[in-house]
């Protein structure tokens, strides 16, 4: 995935735990946990911006561009 939750980094810059974080923004902890694991594959800007009130910080803070590595044309077949 080219987009990365760095959620777990900012939670701990803020000393939350993900009960805490879950109550201050009205979301399961299930659904928490899958982003603060990066295992989301869409995230609502309404989430983000509660997550951002909570933790007193920006969406780029969270949301990280990684450059994927494409595979090269030519693999060895063994």
């Amino acid at each position: 995935m080219a987009i990365k939750i760095n959620l777990d980094v900012e939670m701990a810059k803020q000393k939350k735990g993900l009960t805490e974080l879950a109550g201050e923004v009205d979301i399961t902890l299930a659904n928490l946990s899958i982003l603060k694991n990066n295992r989301a594959k869409a995230v609502r800007l309404s989430t983000l911006n509660a997550i951002c009130k909570a933790l007193h910080c920006q969406p780029g803070d969270i949301l990280e561009y990684v450059e994927e590595i494409e595979k090269e044309d030519h693999e060895w077949n063994l």
